[in-house]
């Protein structure tokens, strides 16, 4: 078994991001120059259980798109290092969160295939300097860079705040629970192909 730590760095023209993450606990930050990303990245780190630690400095005078995208995939990488070679975790997880008014349904899968089903409407619009529509961005680009599965269904929402933040602690409990070792015991990987 690795340590289940990783430090990932990722520049471009556009944004240099450095990713931290501990599997299995620690102190949670985040700065990226976009306040309400930065709460959920929090959210992300806190409800998970896992140490995450993310600096961002991103072209924020055009908008968030390049940051936001940028940081989940390199967050996405590090979960993907920080996991080996996935041997005795438990693969799956899903959580249904409530967030006030909304409801949000995650379930995942550590499959070693990228694939994001995204189903709900979230109203375009912005929450502070975080453009709505960034959501799914984040979300597809932390399977990308992960090569998880992941099917996220935004159940009801009037307050996009609110919503917002119902997936990111669902996707936080999910896979919280899916990079936990396996309570029964093993070092194998859980597949039947033996690798993921």
């Amino acid at each position: 078994m690795n340590e289940r730590r990783a430090a990932v760095e990722r520049e471009t023209t556009e944004t240099k991001v450095r990713v931290s993450l501990d599997l299995d606990g620690g102190t949670v930050q985040a700065s990226t120059g976009v306040g309400f990303f930065d709460h959920m990245l929090m959210q992300l780190g806190r409800h998970s259980r896992m140490g995450l630690d993310v600096e961002v400095q991103g072209d924020l005078g055009i908008d968030a798109h390049h940051t936001v995208e940028d940081t989940g995939i390199a967050l996405g990488r590090a979960l993907k290092h920080a996991l080996g070679d996935k041997r005795g975790i438990r693969r799956y997880g899903d959580a249904l969160v409530p967030m006030e008014e909304s409801l949000a349904q995650i379930a995942l899968d550590i499959s070693g295939r990228p694939l994001l089903v995204y189903e709900g409407e979230l109203r375009p619009g912005m929450v502070g300097a975080f453009d709505t529509e960034l959501t799914p961005e984040f979300l597809n680009a932390l399977c990308r860079g992960a090569e998880i599965t992941l099917h996220v269904r935004l159940l009801r929402s009037a307050n996009a705040h609110h919503a917002i933040e119902a997936v990111f602690k669902a996707l936080a409990r999910a896979l919280g629970d899916a990079v936990r070792l396996d309570e029964r015991g093993g070092d194998e990987v859980p597949s039947t192909k033996g690798v993921l």
